[in-house]
């Protein structure tokens, strides 16, 4: 592994990141009925295999190459994409409660730390996932896509995040000082 290269920063984690966005983008638009013709059941494929196979394959490649964040991530992750896509079908409450138990594995990732797209990218994507969990509890179509909404936005940031690495366009909000006379280093 090069040491050059710190962790997440790599291509694996890029890839994982696309994979994570187009998932994320796919689910969310699928429950925002704002395509004509496409719902959340049109997702299911590229959850299964780009959000389930492809990110689990990137989460172990990250492992591998001493990314414990990133391949955390990603294995747990695809491993979830790929039970939502094959388990589409379940009674509201068990869709209800498999969205949670997923929302807080998400909560897990975004308080995990790392960088603030991918904390972003999660923080976003728990917010969907527990607003499409109270939806399903509930029964509440608008709800669902409101938690639509969220999945797509977190979807476009795994995407910038992703981009953002391959252009080498700013990945970072930059930090101010708190006032005159103070700078960064105290």
């Amino acid at each position: 592994m090069d040491k050059d290269v710190s962790a997440g920063s790599g291509i694996t984690t890029v890839a994982g990141r696309l994979a994570l966005g187009i998932t994320l983008l796919a689910f969310g638009l699928g429950h925002t009925d704002v395509i004509d013709g496409v719902s959340a059941a049109d997702a299911a494929s590229i959850a299964q295999y780009v959000g389930g196979i492809a990110l689990f394959v990137a989460g172990l490649v990250a492992l591998r190459e001493g990314d414990a964040a990133g391949g955390t991530a990603f294995s747990v992750l695809g491993a979830l994409w790929f039970t939502w896509a094959v388990s589409e079908s379940g009674s509201g409450n068990g869709a209800g409660l498999f969205l949670l138990l997923f929302a807080l594995v998400a909560l897990s990732l975004t308080l995990a730390g790392g960088d603030q797209l991918g904390q972003g990218v999660y923080g976003l994507f728990f917010v969907a996932l527990l607003l499409m969990a109270v939806a399903k509890f509930a029964g509440s179509d608008g709800l669902t896509e409101v938690g639509g909404w969220f999945a797509v936005a977190a979807g476009a940031v795994a995407w910038y995040a992703a981009t953002a690495a391959l252009a080498h366009w700013p990945t970072v909000l930059p930090r101010r000082a708190a006032g005159r006379g103070v700078t960064a280093t105290g």
